[in-house]
């Protein structure tokens, strides 16, 4: 079970306290993990990633074991801390501003 914390925009749209738990058939990649959260919570689609080209919008980061791993690949396999559930699989909204 891959625990998958949102920030508070996102967590309002799906009406969830906390983290969400996902279940994954297959590989724990960065895709997978996007692809289930979406199908669990089809409100999502188009607000963590692009609906069409499926790339990462501008201000989304996603993090793990404390790595930013917002421009890697989607076949990235997570880390093993986040695949046993001991960690978090982390999707932040960005702050910009000056």
């Amino acid at each position: 079970m891959i625990r998958v914390t949102l920030p508070y925009h996102l967590r309002a749209l799906v009406r969830v306290d906390g983290e969400v738990r996902l279940t994954l058939d297959g590989r724990a990649t960065l895709g997978s993990v996007l692809d289930a959260l979406e199908q669990d919570y089809p409100v999502l689609r188009g607000a963590i990633r692009d609906r069409l080209t499926l790339q990462r919008r501008p201000f989304v980061r996603f993090y793990a074991c404390r790595e930013d791993l917002s421009h890697e690949s989607p076949d990235t396999v997570l880390p093993a801390a986040v695949i046993e559930g001991l960690e978090p699989f982390l999707i932040v909204g960005a702050m910009a501003g000056g």
